[in-house]
């Protein structure tokens, strides 16, 4: 064999890996058929489910986290706001199948609000965090405190438990979901008002929403639980079996 040919032979084989690397990628691209949208909570932004987000990518799925306004608009607004970008993000993957929710707080109770209205063709799993199904007595409680309203905006004054309240006049779920609750505060004046145990902003019986497929609570707090590792990987495991548990898979 020549000296030129035998030199040639690493290029090949480099030029070879490289094509057969860029096709497997292109290959994961084309199977990434399922996407989550992500829905922050009341005050919080896009950025508080960054982590969330990223696992999930890595989980291979594609991703819509959304940022809205949570504090400018009642929750009617929001949710079309909000569930509606998510949805026009998601439907630009290419094949796609099914539009999964993970949501925090508020976010969830923005998917019962758009759902109670308009109906999605490829919902798949929902995930809560924290969600004030049963509204919270806290917004209630706290609401005479200055600066209440410029903090939560309208939407606050929607999530409590009075004649007002935007979850409680919302129906069960009609979809798959899975909530997560936290029992750990870090803010005694606000689990003060409500029924233990808490997250420091919603109790855990107020999570829970008739209809729903599985239940768990995590030692965590409201403000924290969405970063949290076990939250995390609840949360994988119910959007890729239906369920918390283990013996689901």
């Amino acid at each position: 064999m020549s000296r030129r040919k035998t030199a040639a032979l690493p290029n090949v084989a480099i030029r070879r890996f490289m094509v057969a690397a860029v096709l497997m990628i292109c290959s994961g691209a084309a199977m990434a058929t399922d996407c989550v949208v992500l829905l922050h909570g009341l005050a919080r932004s896009a950025s508080s489910m960054n982590k969330m987000q990223r696992a999930l990518d890595e989980a291979g799925y594609a991703t819509a986290n959304v940022d809205y306004p949570s504090r400018d608009f009642e929750i009617g607004a929001l949710a079309l706001i909000a569930v509606d970008e998510g949805l026009q993000t998601c439907r630009e993957t290419e094949n796609l199948e099914e539009i999964h929710f993970v949501t925090h707080s508020l976010g969830g109770i923005l998917v019962r609000q758009y759902l109670s209205e308009d109906s999605i063709d490829e919902l798949g799993r929902v995930v809560m965090l924290g969600p004030p199904n049963q509204g919270s007595a806290a917004a209630d409680e706290m609401g005479g405190v200055p600066g209440f309203d410029w903090f939560n905006g309208p939407a606050g004054r929607q999530l409590g438990k009075g004649a007002n309240s935007v979850p409680l006049r919302l129906g069960p779920a009609d979809f798959e979901l899975g909530v997560i609750a936290g029992n750990r505060s870090i803010d005694p004046v606000t689990s003060a008002v409500l029924e233990n145990p808490d997250d420091g902003r919603v109790s855990v019986a107020d999570t829970r929403l008739e209809g729903m497929d599985d239940f768990v609570v995590v030692k965590h707090s409201h403000a924290f639980m969405m970063r949290m590792r076990k939250t995390i990987a609840l949360t994988e495991r119910f959007l890729r079996t239906g369920a918390f548990t283990e013996a689901a898979e």
